[in-house]
Formats: structure tokens, C-alpha cells, sequence
């Protein structure tokens, strides 16, 4: 097994898989590092990646016309970064600045794509791990606002 395919192995997004559905979809990944202080991708460009965060610190960020970017929520080591190129026209929703030296597995998703329609099943999970992930990220969401409203209150 390449040592890529291990690491996402490692991952939470892959824990579960089979190693043949991980070596399969690690040939559209590598490895990446990003200073801190820099962007993986702005709000509007082409949603190419999928990040998995190995280590360091992300905040998602939306840009405010006149304003400074609007922190939306902070990871780190193991989460995902990167869930817009799932809908078309397939452009970032939001922005990604790196808070601290951040290592990552980026996934090319245009290659991920192709691997989903090679392999079903292994496609299918993926889809269900990432939707998982978008829920969880609604509810949170929807937390902070429930929690802003009963401030304003």
C-alpha cells in the first residue's frame, strides 16, 4: 500500500474502507503543506480539491463586501476542508485560510469523480461521509444562529 493511501487511511473521512477502495482513490491525492497565513483557495475560484487535514489550523472564512472576512468555523487535524466541488458550477461557497502551518491530503476532484463512476460502492460511501459532514456542519450552523438570536433577545 503507498504510504498516500495509508495516511488516508488514518483519516476520519476513510476509517471503514477498505484498503483496495482507499489505494483506488489515493491516486488522485498528495501531499501539501501550507504556511500559515496563507490561502488554499478564495471564495468564487474553481472548487478543484478536496482537502484532509493532517495537521495544523483552517478557518473557513466568507467574504463581506466592505468588510473583513466573517470567520464561519475553525478545524484542525482531521477534517475536511473542500465539500463545494460536490455542486455544480463547482466554485468555493467560502474562502480557507490557513491559521497555522497546515499539512494536508489533497484530493483532485476531478480524478475523484471519475473514481466514484469507476467504483460505485466506493463512491457512494464517499458521497454519504461527505453529506454527513455538510449535515453536521447545517446543524452547527444552525446552532450558532438559535444561539446569536437568544443573545438579541
Amino acid at each position: 500500500m503507498s504510504e498516500i493511501a495509508e495516511t488516508m487511511l488514518d483519516h476520519p473521512l476513510f476509517r471503514g474502507f477498505r484498503a483496495t477502495q482507499v489505494e483506488l482513490l489515493a491516486e488522485c491525492a498528495s501531499s501539501m503543506r501550507f504556511p500559515a497565513g496563507s490561502h488554499m483557495f478564495h471564495e468564487g475560484e474553481t472548487a478543484d480539491r478536496l482537502y484532509l487535514i493532517q495537521d495544523g489550523i483552517v478557518t473557513v472564512e466568507l467574504q463581506m463586501s466592505g468588510r473583513d472576512p466573517l470567520a464561519i468555523m475553525t478545524v484542525g487535524a482531521g477534517s475536511v476542508v473542500g465539500l463545494s466541488w460536490l455542486f455544480p458550477p463547482n466554485r468555493w461557497h467560502f474562502s480557507a485560510r490557513v491559521r497555522g502551518d497546515t499539512s494536508v491530503v489533497a484530493l483532485d476532484t476531478g480524478c475523484l469523480s471519475m473514481k466514484c463512476v469507476q467504483d460505485y460502492q466506493t463512491g457512494y460511501e464517499l458521497m454519504c461521509r461527505c453529506i454527513h459532514i455538510i449535515g453536521e456542519r447545517l446543524q452547527a450552523t444552525r446552532a450558532q444562529l438559535l444561539s446569536v438570536s437568544c443573545e438579541l433577545d
